[in-house]
């Protein structure tokens, strides 16, 4: 998920968000919202266990660029280039379908009562919720945003290249500290990714044509079995060996030199986070405690930009859906 892009001096990065924010934000205007995007996870999660997870990390694609307000979902217009085809999420995000099912269950409970944006924030939690992990009240009352901008997605959202140097350095413009970045990396406690998210790492690591020396030897050999050079850079691979349980291994797997992703490795690897990690991995209520802290403040960013509530979680309203 996580060589981070250089990012212009005039960048404007999301702000705290207004006070408005609130959890009985739909107590009156929807109060079953969440229950509904509850139902629509679990399906989901019985339907695909892999289609959550996916869900899960769309509340840290969406809000690092231009806040959380569902930018990432809108589909490009002969206009726009949105999120979706950026260098972080192409071939990478998956599962809007699950959304738009949230989406059109709600608008048939709440017709225009429901943003986008705070689906995503909703269904973050669940999917950790529905999976093991901690369960938490959320703040809601975002609005979505009427554009999106690819260009902004690529300055910003780092590649799974990136050191622990550079993702602190990310963090800290959006007021999450060194311990947030290590809690929310966590999120890879379920899930998958691609082996061509590690083909440098297992054949080239900083140039030097050889593996990383930080990758267990028994790991190394199971994947090179199943990323070797020259083979299908699609496959997936599971990013902790429970992947579908929220849990503390993802953390067990770094300390045992078993992180899939660089990004991931690099944060036992570096002297800066390695306490961190190893803390979660004896603890995992803190891990718990820590992860959830880290979602509610990545939530509460926002850009302060004009916004609606979309009717299609696609397109901004009054734009034709182009088929």
């Amino acid at each position: 998920m996580f060589s981070l892009f250089l990012l212009p001096l005039f960048f404007h990065f999301p702000s705290v968000s207004p006070p408005k924010l609130r959890p009985d934000y739909y107590a009156e205007s929807c109060p079953h919202a969440e229950s509904i995007v509850r139902t629509v996870m679990h399906k989901a999660l019985i339907s695909e266990p892999r289609s959550v997870a996916s869900v899960m990390r769309f509340q840290f694609h969406d809000c690092f660029v231009n806040g959380c307000d569902a930018s990432m979902l809108l589909d490009d217009t002969p206009t726009m280039l949105g999120e979706k085809l950026s260098l972080s999420n192409i071939n990478s995000l998956r599962s809007y379908e699950v959304v738009d099912e949230v989406k059109e269950a709600l608008e048939k409970a709440c017709p225009g009562i429901v943003s986008c944006a705070d689906i995503i924030i909703m269904a973050s939690r669940d999917a950790v919720a529905l999976t093991g992990g901690p369960n938490w009240t959320v703040r809601l009352g975002r609005l979505d945003s009427l554009t999106a901008s690819q260009e902004d997605s690529n300055q910003i959202m780092p590649s799974p290249r990136a050191n622990a140097s550079s993702l602190i350095d990310l963090f800290n413009k959006y007021n999450l500290s060194v311990k947030d970045l290590v809690s929310l990396s966590g999120s890879h406690s379920i899930g998958q990714g691609r082996c061509f998210s590690i083909m440098f790492r297992l054949y080239n690591q900083s140039g030097t044509g050889r593996p990383d020396p930080a990758i267990e030897p028994g790991f190394r050999e199971e994947l090179f079995k199943q990323c070797p050079q020259g083979g299908d850079e699609n496959v997936t691979m599971n990013l902790d060996s429970t992947p579908y349980i929220f849990d503390n291994r993802y953390f067990k797997d770094l300390v045992g030199g078993r992180g899939f992703l660089n990004s991931d490795e690099t944060l036992y690897t570096s002297a800066a986070t390695r306490r961190y990690v190893r803390y979660f991995s004896k603890n995992q209520s803190a891990f718990f405690n820590a992860f959830v802290e880290g979602m509610l403040k990545m939530g509460d960013l926002q850009s302060g930009r004009p916004g609606e509530v979309r009717r299609n979680c696609r397109v901004a309203n009054g734009q034709s859906v182009i088929i």
